[in-house]
């Protein structure tokens, strides 16, 4: 699988919904091999992000804390990356 979904169990702050939902996204893009959402497939992918985001949230709530927290910073907490999606 996609080795770069970033770890978002036992970040500080905890991981946001926003950090959730673009994991979902590139999991769900990255098993359907959809490069860029289309008219065709926007509406399928978006539902289907949208449902893993929620059983990952429920997951993460879940599970114990980490006693290491993950070494990478989550794409969407770099500044070079924020600025890039026009976010900041």
């Amino acid at each position: 699988m996609c080795r770069n979904i970033t770890v978002l169990r036992g970040l500080e702050p905890a991981a946001t919904s926003e950090e959730i939902y673009a994991a979902a996204l590139q999991y769900v893009r990255k098993v359907t091999g959809v490069g860029s959402l289309s008219a065709t497939t926007r509406e399928p992918i978006e539902r289907a992000a949208a449902e893993v985001a929620r059983i990952t949230e429920q997951l993460l709530a879940e599970m114990p804390d980490r006693r290491v927290p993950p070494q990478t910073v989550p794409p969407l907490r770099r500044p070079e990356v924020r600025a890039r999606l026009g976010l900041d």
